[in-house]
């Protein structure tokens, strides 16, 4: 059956992987850009679409890099959060981890603390204006090696935000082995933050069982060559990972050719968790809304079912248990009453 938007978009939801800078809208990128004359970033929010297609990752990576250069203060980070989490409120996501890289915002002259101070101030204005929460996910530009390594653990372990409660590791993976981060993921958890990366997403699976075990990953981000390995799958299921999702993202960077090829109805006939993710939605065109809808139609989901992605996200987020507890009996509420 065809889910209605209407339907999806009142489904209370959390989201999990969902990148910052990544979730600027049309409208806030185009503001950004006419404060900034000299970016490629175009002015015009029609014009936009077109800037945000991407020929493959690659493409996509320095596109995303030319939009991350137009947050350049601490006011652009909090006027950027909170539009976001405006945006997650019309679409019902009542919870969400949100992916943050806090060193390139360091990198493009931004105080580490007054970038912490301006998300800070934006969740709490997010959860009490809005009734959206936000937690964060302080992540490792891979491309950057490293010196982006070594300021993060210190930004995440020093400085250490409130809404801070797991560490990644996201960009390109082809070029970027794993295993050399595994020292800051180490003093991440052991201050107790969980560990996220990205993996195979553009990549084999020998990146995932890096992450999995060098990195130590309690979630995987992407995961999308996960079926190529029996054994990982297998390995995936018993330790109930999950991946993390995002269909319409891969097909955008070619990491998969067709929503037909993707392998999230191979995932899930196999058992694995799964939640389902807009990774960077309005580059990728999409939505949360847009990707339950694109998984309900791979998946032949009914309204039930959809509910069941819902909470499995829920379940498996790094929320309070008391948030937790709340947010799925909004779920249970929402579907027994439509």
């Amino acid at each position: 059956m065809t889910l209605s938007r209407e339907f999806l978009t009142g489904l209370p939801k959390a989201e999990l992987h969902v990148h910052h800078v990544g979730s600027a809208s049309p409208r806030i990128v185009a503001e950004l850009a006419a404060r900034h004359p000299d970016s490629p970033v175009p002015a015009d929010a029609a014009a936009l679409a077109e800037y945000f297609t991407f020929t493959d990752f690659a493409k996509f990576i320095d596109v995303y890099l030319t939009v991350v250069d137009l947050v350049s203060t601490p006011d652009d980070v909090r006027l950027l959060t909170f539009e976001i989490a405006r945006e997650m409120a019309a679409q019902n996501i009542r919870y969400s981890e949100l992916t943050v890289t806090p060193y390139t915002s360091v990198q493009r002259g931004i105080a580490p603390e007054a970038f912490c101070e301006a998300i800070e101030d934006a969740r709490t204005a997010a959860e009490k204006e809005l009734g959206v929460t936000l937690r964060w996910i302080f992540d490792i530009p891979g491309e950057s090696g490293i010196p982006a390594a070594i300021e993060t653990t210190r930004i995440a372990t020093e400085i250490r935000p409130d809404g801070l409660v797991a560490f990644g590791l996201g960009g390109p993976e082809i070029g970027v082995p794993r295993p050399q981060f595994a020292p800051y993921f180490d003093a991440a958890r052991a201050v107790g933050l969980h560990s996220v990366p990205h993996a195979g997403e553009t990549t084999g699976p020998e990146t995932i069982w890096d992450a999995v075990r060098v990195l130590k990953a309690e979630r995987i981000g992407h995961g999308t060559s996960a079926m190529q390995d029996p054994a990982l799958v297998d390995y995936l299921g018993e330790h109930r990972i999950p991946l993390e999702v995002s269909p319409t993202s891969n097909l955008a960077t070619r990491a998969v050719a067709s929503y037909e090829e993707h392998p999230l109805r191979a995932m899930v006939e196999a058992g694995l968790v799964v939640t389902i993710n807009s990774d960077d939605p309005p580059m990728f065109g999409t939505d949360l809304v847009n990707e339950y809808a694109v998984a309900a139609g791979l998946l032949d989901l009914d309204e039930a079912g959809a509910a069941e992605l819902a909470r499995t996200a829920v379940r498996v987020s790094f929320a309070e248990d008391s948030v937790k507890t709340a947010l799925l009996t909004e779920i249970d509420d929402y579907l027994a009453q439509s």
